[in-house]
């Protein structure tokens, strides 16, 4: 494992830089598509339902490949699989670009090419997410999950604005753009440098494929914190409705669309700064059951804004209070899953994330196209609250958890 490295010379450390300039390239590149491929199918369709359909696609390879993902994860260089997997999403960038200049681009055309650029992100994530703990060492891992996720936010604050720009140019000059900074991400993944034992390479079982999925079942603790993230952000998601928002509500265009869009990353990013420095030190199980809620909270708030200054302030306390969770749990997560599992354990976290995020923007499409756009987000936010809620009782372990780095110390010790 490398030597001690002091929280605040971690963007010194030569492998965690790398890390951190390739999470902010794909995610600043994903952001600007997430934005011109919403823009461009309402465009098209005026339907909530289709941008509901683009979370689903998204989606779904993520959940038929789970297993897969996380067995390659932890049998190869994780480094080549996400390097490989990220070349893919920018081929899916290159025939967006294409399809948009070329005129053939319809709804039909953009679902099939988002599902392949989900089977990428369905690889590239979560082994990401199990190489961050080989960087450094365990007892530096929350200040660097919340190092790596202010990269996130810095790149969800940049990314959505710059696509709601450039698509002013059209969107073909927003795909090209991503197609070259996943081209920079997959270089830069290449040259990390990661410390890890021997990769084992024996042949998968039923049992090697499905350790992911019995281990999180095993501990309670970690299966409360996935699942919390997973229904409350399933709920409560309304990001899939911001282009109706825009459009609709608040009555502004695609550069609006894009302040939107990054504005729960920047109380998000704030979050992470002040994490990166300053790391939960009790209590962390009840922050995040609170941190939730105040996420529902300023869901129902958004959702009855007719205002956009209101709207943005929303959205800001929305990331922020998001942020908070995720930190926490994934932190915990990591410290509590042995090196070997992560990938499998990394892939299986991935499936909930997603489902919360995609399935959810589907559930909003849909909910909206049901019920309207502004009922949608009140259901959602409401539906988050009750979540924490029954959460509080049915996991009672999780609420109780004191501290991150104790674990750590047990397990390095």
């Amino acid at each position: 494992m490398t030597s001690a490295i002091a929280p605040e010379q971690l963007l010194h450390h030569r492998s965690f830089r790398l890390f951190w300039l390739a999470s902010v390239a794909s995610t600043i590149a994903l952001q600007m598509q997430i934005v011109a491929v919403g823009w461009q199918v309402y465009q098209l369709t005026r339907s909530p339902f289709d941008l509901g359909i683009v979370g689903l696609v998204q989606f779904i390879p993520s959940l038929f490949l789970v297993f897969v993902v996380g067995h390659v994860a932890d049998r190869h260089d994780r480094r080549q699989v996400a390097r490989f997997s990220i070349l893919v999403e920018a081929i899916a960038a290159g025939l967006l670009a294409a399809g948009s200049l070329g005129g053939w681009l319809t709804k039909e055309a953009i679902f099939a090419i988002v599902f392949v650029i989900g089977a990428g992100r369905a690889f590239s994530k979560p082994t990401m997410s199990a190489m961050l703990p080989t960087l450094m060492q365990p007892s530096l891992l929350p200040r660097a999950v919340a190092g790596s996720a202010s990269a996130t936010q810095v790149a969800i604050i940049i990314g959505p604005a710059i696509g709601g720009f450039l698509y002013v140019a059209g969107p073909s000059t927003v795909y090209i753009t991503s197609c070259i900074l996943f081209v920079l991400c997959s270089v830069l993944v290449s040259m990390i440098k990661v410390e890890t034992p021997p990769v084992k390479r024996e042949n998968a079982t039923l049992k090697s494929v499905f350790a992911g999925i019995a281990y999180i079942r095993s501990k309670p603790a970690i299966f409360g914190a996935i699942s919390l993230d997973l229904f409350a952000v399933l709920l409560g998601g309304a990001t899939a409705l911001l282009p109706v928002y825009a459009h609709d509500i608040l009555h502004t265009n695609s550069v609006g669309l894009g302040l939107l869009r990054s504005a729960p990353a920047v109380g998000a990013l704030s979050v992470a700064i002040f994490l990166a420095r300053n790391p939960l030190r009790g209590r962390i199980g009840r922050t995040m059951f609170i941190a939730v809620g105040i996420f529902g909270l300023a869901t129902i708030v958004f959702g009855l804004s007719q205002s956009f200054a209101v709207s943005l302030l929303a959205l800001v306390v929305l990331g922020a209070s998001d942020m908070i969770s995720v930190v926490v749990r994934s932190t915990f997560v990591q410290l509590e899953t042995p090196d070997e599992m992560r990938g499998r354990v990394s892939a299986v976290n991935s499936v909930f994330i997603g489902t919360s995020n995609q399935l959810g923007e589907f559930e909003s499409g849909l909910t909206a196209a049901w019920f309207g756009a502004v009922p949608a987000v009140l259901i959602g936010g409401i539906g988050t609250l009750l979540v924490v809620a029954l959460w509080i009782r049915l996991f009672p372990q999780l609420f109780q958890v004191d501290r991150l780095v104790d674990n750590t110390s047990k397990k390095s010790s």
